[in-house]
């Protein structure tokens, strides 16, 4: 039996962001209604004369610097020459062997596995429109052209293929995200667009150094897709090569609802897009002095805050991973961290009780009501015995829904703990002169006898005993008996 091993490379189109588009100053905000936000530059008139953002320049530096990337002291724009409706220009200005940046790396860690994935280059290049499918994309009987999005600036990354799972793909995925995000060049928000991928896969015989039929799979917008795209696509090849079809060269594009990749166009020789350099833009002449000047100026990057994280409060590794995937993850904990000392009780509730609520309702942690200063004061609650850890799981969920403090949700829902022994006591004596056969089989070593006689307690005090306090008092007066 053959045992196939797969191969990945990614190539990453992350939207800049800048106020105005690339070439021209309309705007790049999105939703904007069709066609609303284009000018003879973006659409292509003949004759309009493209001029540089010099924006563009400084956020793809800082990119090419947080991806360990070389910045060359020169690069230059190219025309690619090729025709697609979206495309009024029938060419888009791009970057061809001069990039802005080259010979880059992130490293990614998966189940515990730490791996250097290389970044062949970063290039500048101008969005084309967007095609409006009037049904499936692969049966539609006609499309609409929307040009608000010609010109807005990309950054195009490039991996190497040396990823070899979709496990690997998504991890790339989700750090390169991190990256950007933390360096603020891209919003990265993949529902809109400003981030997305295209997957080149291939499968070959584990040790073959050779490449396999290279498939290449467009426009995946989650990290879902990525990933399910992926095993689907490897599965499909392994089943052809072992029923001895020939795979051949092509772009696919992934459905959704079938969960399936699917034939778009057969790509059997590589495009010639005719490139050269352009002519309306001169080379980009980037000083070291400049590019230190932008070093110099950049933020706390993941890498940086996950050895804090670990160094300076001793949160586990994968804590550490978790809390640095988004700038405003990390702020919420560091703030948090200033108010609260136990950096690991704050970890355990981000990662646990508010990362479950913001994946259930779809909210980001930026628009979240629960705010650092209501998590405190709720975890105070908890250390000072008001309430309890079940208690404020209950108090979480509601200050999440409504935005209200914790003192007032326990206050209209009257969920003081009861932690007095004059209060506890007749309810366990109670319980326990109610149950002679328990109190014998506790007597006989049966553990689960105090399981009984705890829910018991709870269930009378409708959960608002002090867990601690119940335990106690109840061995006490067993062991009295």
């Amino acid at each position: 039996m053959i045992i196939y091993e797969t191969v990945i490379g990614l190539e990453v189109h992350a939207e800049l962001k800048t106020q105005s588009k690339i070439f021209c100053s309309c705007s790049t905000a999105f939703g904007a209604e069709p066609n609303t936000q284009t000018c003879p530059v973006c659409a292509g008139f003949p004759g309009t004369l493209p001029l540089l953002n010099e924006k563009v320049v400084e956020l793809a530096i800082k990119t090419g610097l947080a991806l360990h990337c070389e910045i060359p002291p020169i690069s230059k724009f190219d025309r690619k020459n090729y025709f697609y409706p979206d495309s009024p220009k029938a060419y888009q200005i791009s970057q061809f062997d001069m990039p802005v940046c080259k010979k880059g790396y992130l490293d990614i860690d998966v189940n515990g596995s730490k791996q250097r994935i290389g970044i062949t280059r970063a290039h500048i290049e101008e969005d084309a429109g967007k095609l409006v499918h009037q049904g499936d994309i692969t049966t539609t009987p006609f499309s609409l052209v929307d040009l608000n999005r010609c010109g807005i600036p990309l950054l195009e990354i490039v991996s190497e293929p040396d990823m070899r799972s979709s496990a690997e793909a998504r991890a790339y995925m989700e750090k390169l995200r991190s990256v950007l995000l933390f360096a603020g060049v891209s919003d990265c928000k993949m529902e809109e667009g400003s981030l997305r991928c295209d997957a080149n896969i291939s499968v070959r015989p584990a040790g073959q150094k050779e490449f396999g039929t290279r498939i290449e799979i467009k426009n995946l917008n989650s990290f879902r897709a990525l990933e399910r795209a992926v095993e689907y696509e490897v599965k499909r090849q392994i089943e052809a090569l072992e029923d001895g079809e020939e795979l051949v060269q092509e772009t696919r594009t992934w459905d959704e609802d079938k969960q399936i990749t699917r034939s778009m166009r057969s790509k059997e020789e590589a495009h010639d897009y005719r490139y050269f350099p352009e002519p309306d833009l001169p080379p980009i002449s980037i000083s070291r002095e400049r590019i230190e000047e932008i070093k110099a100026r950049m933020p706390e990057m993941p890498e940086q805050a996950q050895m804090r994280l670990v160094r300076d409060y001793g949160l586990p590794e994968y804590d550490a991973a978790i809390l640095t995937l988004s700038p405003e993850t990390l702020v919420f904990f560091d703030d948090c961290l200033s108010r609260y000392p136990d950096a690991k009780v704050i970890s355990n509730w981000m990662m646990g009780e508010l990362s479950r609520l913001l994946n259930q309702s779809n909210q980001d942690i930026s628009n979240c009501k629960i705010k650092p200063d209501d998590l405190v004061q709720m975890l105070r609650l908890i250390e000072d015995g008001t309430i309890s850890g079940k208690m404020g799981k209950a108090v979480f969920e509601e200050m999440f829904a409504d935005g209200k403090s914790p003192a007032i949700i326990i206050k209209e829902k009257g969920l003081v703990q009861i932690s007095d022994e004059g209060s506890l006591l007749p309810v366990i004596e109670g319980i326990i002169q109610a149950n002679p056969k328990v109190v014998e089989d506790y007597k006989n070593g049966k553990d689960k006898a105090v399981g009984f006689f705890v829910g018991q307690i709870m269930k009378s005090t409708r959960g608002q005993a002090n867990p601690a306090m119940v335990n106690k008092l109840l061995k006490e007066k067993l062991d009295s008996l």
